[in-house]
Formats: C-alpha cells, structure tokens, sequence
C-alpha cells in the first residue's frame, strides 16, 4: 500500500522534527522566502520583542534605517527613555495592526487630530505614543508640532525602506469611540484618564485583523511597489487581559489569531514572509527554556536563539555580495560575525525592553 505520509522528510514527523531534537539544534524550522542583501534599507516595527530584533540586526551589520535618531552624547537609559534607538523612527511600540495602519495613514496624510492628546499634571502626552516623551510637552502647540515632524521622517521611513520587518503583538486595544482612534496604552496608564463614555475596549478578531494588515500592505505598496514585508508573531504572553477570559486563555487567543493572519498574508504574497519567532520560544518543543522564571519575559538565551535561525538563513547571500565594494565589512563574515553575536547579546543584557504593556502590572 502506498500512503501519502511515506516519503515525507524528518522535519514532517513530531518525533524526528521536534520531540527527538534540542532546541538550539533543529533545522530546516525556517526557509526564507526571498534574501536580503547587504544594501537593503531595513525597517523595524512592532510589539516590545521587536526591540530585539533591531539590536540583533544592527550588530550584525544589517542596515537599519533611523530617521529620528538620538541627539549626541545621550547615555543608552535616557534615549530609551525618549524612544531613541527602539526603532526606525521615534513611534514606540506598535501593539496591535490597527495602530499600525492608522500610523500609516496619519503619515501619508500628515493630519494630526487635537483630540490624541492627554494631559498629566499639567503637561501634554502624544496619546499614540505616550512614551517616547516621559514627562510630556509644556503645550498642546509643541506637542502637535513634535507630532507633525514624527509623521513626516515616518513617510520618509515608508517610502525609502525596501525590507519591512513586523512583530504582531496584542489583539487587544482601547478604542476612542468618537474618532475610532487606537491607542497602544489605556487611557490613564501613562496620562489621560479612562472615560466609558469616550473610551472602549476593543479585542480585534481574525477578519478584522486580516482586513488591517492587507490594507497597510496596500498603502505602503502604492508609495512603495518594491518593498518586502517579514511578519513575525511576539511570544511574550499578555501582561493582563481586559477581556472576560482569564489571561491564560485571552493570550492563546491573541497569539493564535496573530499567527493565523500573519500565516496567511505569508501563504497569499510572494513580497509576505512568516518568520517563526513565535514557534521557536512559545512551543512545547522549547520546554520554557527560553523564559524567565516569570515565564513572560524572554531570556537572552531565547533572544539569541530566534536570531540564529534568522541568520542561517540571511547570512547566505554575503557569500553572493562579495564582489559588492565594502560588502565584507558590512556583513562582517565569519569570526567578526560572531563577535556581532556577542555584542546584540551584550545590548540586550545592558537594556531593558521599553514595554508600557508592563505598567498595568501596578494595578495587579
């Protein structure tokens, strides 16, 4: 009789593919759908685990674009603490694909709202990104000036990239049910204060979320035909849920549905890869090496161990990029390559994620 299954390889069968492997062992877990050379102008965006992603890629001499970069001579906490150096440009975290499109949107328009803004203790917050600013504006004009110039170098970042690397992080978010406004925190989390009647809770579903994440790639493409997109999904679990679920069951439902969409808009466009982050921390395969004891926060282990596979397989086009001027130095080959390895993980012991998300632990 023949069957199907009978001349599949090792890596379609759990006990050879997963259960008879160790996790810094396993092969073949990701095959890169397109490569990215030395030259490609690399942006950055996404949930609190994408911060790593940046620090990884800009040690190993990947080119990562900034358009809002530090002012000089700012030690490594304080331009954190002004959300310098997290990303392409100064937009914080982006948790959910709503925020995404909508920073998008906001960008190619250059329309700044006076209502996305909160105010504490007399000062003004951006409320679409409250933590780029930690003890906010003096008022409400310098506050929508700093914004106006953010939306600008974002444009640029979105015309000029030509590699776009996403992490989906939270279907859950707080909705200003007047303007349909996302924001990335809760409303008096940061600044601002909670109102139910200007303020709801919206937990994204899968169609929605489809929906958000086709209709960003399609804004950026028709500024930007040639840009590639590679999605990945955070493996860091809710830090509290706003939901009628206990946290367990809302963050297997965020992290599923997140992996749903990503998957598909992977399977559905040649210029959509799925990076299997997700997998490599969060699966039964990994056996919670990869968390802290708090079994939320990723180790540097696991860090490493996402971007070893990451670069198995887009480290293969140095070798192509060789005849490229200066191409040696910029990808750093082998024994300096390690060295990169080393100094993303010295980074990351160093510093920190910036993470709002964590603030609603004080209300545990």
């Amino acid at each position: 009789m023949m069957s199907p299954y009978e001349k599949l390889d090792a890596t379609k069968f759990w006990c050879s593919g997963v259960s008879e492997t160790h996790p810094l062992t396993i092969a073949n877990l990701y095959r890169k759908k397109f490569a990215i050379s030395p030259y490609d102008r690399i942006a950055t965006a996404g949930s609190c685990f994408a911060q790593h992603i940046a620090t990884y890629l800009r040690a190993n001499g990947f080119s990562i674009l900034d358009k809002e970069p530090p002012p000089p001579n700012l030690d490594n906490a304080t331009l954190r603490s002004f959300g310098f150096a997290l990303y392409s440009a100064r937009y914080g975290n982006i948790y959910t694909v709503r925020q995404l499109l909508q920073l998008a949107q906001d960008a190619f328009s250059g329309e700044v709202d006076s209502e996305d803004f909160w105010t504490k203790d007399g000062r003004i917050y951006d409320a679409l990104r409250p933590n780029v600013e930690p003890k906010g504006f003096e008022s409400l004009e310098e506050a929508i000036a700093n914004r106006k110039f953010h939306l600008a170098k974002v444009r640029e970042l979105f015309e000029e990239m030509t590699v776009f690397i996403f992490t989906l992080g939270l279907t859950e978010a707080w909705v200003n049910k007047k303007t349909g406004r996302v924001y990335p925190t809760a409303p008096g989390t940061i600044a601002g204060d909670f109102d139910p009647e200007i303020h709801a809770f919206k937990n994204f579903n899968a169609r929605e979320i489809h929906k958000d994440l086709a209709r960003f790639r399609n804004v950026i493409r028709k500024r930007n035909p040639g840009v590639r997109m590679i999605l990945t999904v955070s493996p860091v679990p809710l830090t509290a849920t706003a939901s009628d679920h206990h946290v367990l069951l809302a963050t297997t439902y965020s992290k599923s549905v997140l992996r749903t969409v990503a998957g598909e808009l992977a399977d559905n466009h040649q210029d959509v890869d799925y990076f299997p982050s997700y997998e490599i921390i969060a699966s039964p395969w990994s056996r919670g090496f990869f968390y802290e004891p708090g079994l939320r926060a990723v180790n540097i282990g696991g860090v490493a161990a996402v971007m070893r596979v990451f670069f198995e397989q887009h480290y293969e086009t140095a070798a192509d990029a060789e005849s490229v001027p200066d191409s040696r130095a910029r990808w750093r080959q082998k024994r300096v390559r390690r060295k990169g390895h080393k100094a993303s993980e010295e980074a990351t012991r160093s510093s920190e994620e910036v993470c709002e998300e964590l603030l609603v632990d004080a209300f545990a």
